[in-house]
Formats: structure tokens, sequence, C-alpha cells
């Protein structure tokens, strides 16, 4: 049987501190070619280039469901854009023996002045299927995405949560030989989530192929059956099993987060606010190792800011995310409306937590400081927290392993009706 897809030494540079649109239209690269001095990448002059990818091989078998995991950076998001023709790769070539329907962010494809009706019939004609074959599916996709109100509104009148189920299932309905998805399902609450997982399921089930970028291990080891892991623009671990890449990556970043954040290179953001230390003090405000549920925390983020830059309206997140990568939960002055500010050079933001309500085991923190909306920065993977059991609810008793996750105050009452 052969590959339906095969990558040989593909490569994707890019300019840095190119300014404009990262893929030129037709008409731009016309203008540029007869201005004087030909053609050149504005803001050009203000960087060098980085490959975001480089010697990339691999070949999928029709009907795999593969996995590509990867921190923020790793190329994940470059390669689906090769992948579904988005753009053209610097070096090799990528051959696809079959439709490709992708998924790379809300409303790809889409045309926002048209109607949801008309955007299913223009993507359906992208994929090369006919007028019948897109009638066949269009109640089945408008009745998933749940938008038959508002199939003949224009979707620059839809909601987020709108554009992105309709976006969805025309991708997964169409019956593409191969889907491709990327995080962009995130975005979704959780039944709509699910849905998508048991949508792409039963696509894979019809022999299709389905390749699916996440952070999050739990869905990569429920649904795929290869795995690849993508580190730094390169194959770190190549396409095999699911639980051994998961438990590669999942080693990669326990590396990563023992680097001191002083000292940490794969950060976002402008930098005028940088963080520098994190900790978590107990309430006697000793510094803790470990952790207990239902004890009375303290969160602290250390920073220091460049000369005359003054921390007013800042917003400091905290997102915890499980040791496989699903998201917990998020602390925020934003949610608290609480304000942030201080005029040192260097100071720490603090979050106290009168009951840790994380259950027992291991967590994984990003960290990120705004100011006025714009990220100062931003680090993911930050630091590992482990959480060992306490008595969160004074009796002694904590809900099974299999149920951990957060742990919820309560109060019971029975009363006659």
């Amino acid at each position: 049987m052969r590959p339906i897809i095969t990558a040989r030494n593909l490569g994707k540079q890019f300019r840095l501190g190119t300014q404009g649109a990262a893929y030129s239209t037709l008409r731009e690269t016309i203008s540029n070619a007869i201005k004087p001095g030909g053609p050149r990448h504005r803001g050009a002059a203000s960087g060098g280039t980085i490959w975001a990818l480089r010697d990339i091989n691999f070949e999928i078998e029709p009907g795999e469901v593969l996995g590509i995991i990867g921190r923020n950076g790793a190329g994940k998001s470059t390669l689906l854009k090769i992948l579904s023709r988005v753009t053209e790769p610097t070096t090799g070539q990528v051959k696809l023996l079959g439709r490709v329907g992708s998924l790379l962010e809300v409303g790809t494809g889409f045309h926002p002045e048209l109607t949801g009706r008309e955007n299913v019939f223009l993507n359906g004609s992208i994929l090369g299927m006919s007028r019948k074959e897109i009638l066949r599916r269009f109640d089945e996709i408008v009745a998933f995405a749940e938008v038959e109100k508002f199939i003949d509104t224009p979707v620059k009148r839809f909601s987020s949560g709108m554009y992105l189920r309709l976006a969805f299932a025309v991708a997964a309905h169409l019956e593409p030989e191969i889907l491709i998805i990327d995080e962009v399902l995130a975005v979704g609450d959780f039944a709509f989530q699910q849905r998508c997982l048991g949508r792409m399921r039963e696509v894979a089930t019809k022999g299709r192929t389905v390749l699916f970028v996440s952070h999050n291990m739990a869905a990569i080891t429920a649904l795929c059956t290869k795995a690849m892991v993508l580190s730094q623009g390169s194959i770190d671990f190549p396409i095999g099993d699911v639980s051994a890449a998961v438990d590669h990556y999942l080693r990669r970043v326990t590396e990563i987060t023992k680097s001191k954040l002083s000292q940490r290179t794969d950060r976002q953001g402008e930098g005028g606010i940088r963080i520098t230390n994190f900790a978590v003090f107990d309430r006697a405000g000793n510094e803790q190792e470990y952790l207990a549920t239902g004890q009375e925390v303290d969160f602290r983020i250390y920073c220091e800011c460049k000369a005359g830059v003054l921390t007013r309206n800042v917003v400091a997140a905290i997102g915890i995310t499980s040791a496989v990568g699903g998201f917990v939960g998020l602390l925020s002055n934003q949610l608290t409306d609480e304000i942030l500010d201080r005029s040192a050079e260097r100071g720490v933001f603090s979050c106290r937590l009168k009951k840790l309500p994380l259950a027992p085991g291991s967590y994984t923190l990003n960290l990120m400081v705004r100011q006025n909306d714009i990220i100062q920065d931003w680090v993911q993977e930050a630091v590992n927290i482990v959480v060992e059991p306490g008595d969160f609810y004074g009796t002694g008793r904590m809900p099974p392993a299999s149920h951990g996750g957060i742990l919820i105050e309560q109060h019971w009452t029975a009363d006659q009706v």
C-alpha cells in the first residue's frame, strides 16, 4: 500500500523583521517587482531568517490517525499549512494522494460576507466536491454545527463558537481522504470538543487519514494510532507508538521546567516586564517544595522592569494544566478585578488561595504578565508543582484517584418535599 502522505527533506524558512502580510498577494508581488531596486521584503533589513522547519521526512499510511506533538514554536502549525497547501515549502517536497480537508484556525477558508450556506458550498468546491455531493451532506453539516437558524446569515455576524462549529462540520463531513485539525478545537466548549473527537474517530474508522495537533496528551492518547514529536523545527521523536511519544514529550517538558526562569529563552512578549522567578509559600511564609490539597498557599510571580517602565494596568495570570496537558484552571487578577500597581524596578505579584483545590498529582504552570492588554512576558511550561493528599474537606476523606482534577467545597442537606 502506498503512503497517502510523503514528506521528503521538508524545510520552511521565514524572514525575521518582515512587516505586513506573511504571505504576499499576487498584486503585492507584482508591485514589489516593478519598484526601484526590484523585489524586496519590507523590514527585511531589521533581521535575518529563521528555519521554522528543517529536514522533515516521514510517511503516513492510509487510515492512520497521527498525533503531532510539540511545544509552541516547534513547527507544528507550519507543517500543517504546508500539508494543507496554504504555503509552499522552502526546500523539499510533499506528496498527498487524496483530497485534504483542514481546520487550521477559526473560519479557515470562509468568506465573511457570504452566508453560512454559501460558505459550505464554497468550501466543498475548494475540496473538489460536486454540488450533488455537498447537498447530500448539507443537512448533516448544519445539524452538527447547530446553526440552523443562522445558516442564511453572513458568517461575519456569527459568534466565534458558531464560526468554529460550522468550520469543523464542513471540514469533517465533506469526506476528504485526509483530515487535518489544529489546536483550534481548544477554543470550543467541552461538549463540542467531545463531539469533535467523536467525529474524528468516526472519520478514522472509515479508513480516512487524520492529522491532529493538540497539547492535550489525553486526547492524543485516546484518539491517535501513532504520534510524532517536533522540537525547534525538527523531528524529535519519529512516527511511532503513541504512549512512547507522549512519554518522550512529557520528559522534555519536565527538563525544561527545571531551568531557571530568568534564563529561559523560549518566551514571548514585549519584555518591558520580565518574569524572573516563581515560588509557592504557605500561610506562615515558608517556601514550599511540595503542596497539599486544601492547604492555604501563596503563589508568587517575581518580575523586574526595564528602566522607565511602570507596572501600571498589569494583568498577571497563572494557567494550570495537568501532567498530560489538559487545562485545569486559570488564576488571574483580571478575574477578581483587583489592581496590580508597583513603581519599583523589581516586584512580586502574589495570588493567595485559602484552600488549594487541586487533587493529588503533578501540574504544570504557564505564567503570563500583560500590561494595557499587551503581553510583556509569557513563559509556557514555566514550572512544575507537585500536590500531595491533604484533608481538603476536614473529614479525612478524598475522592478516588480516578476522579481527580479539582476539589469543590460543598454542603449537602436533606429536606422533605
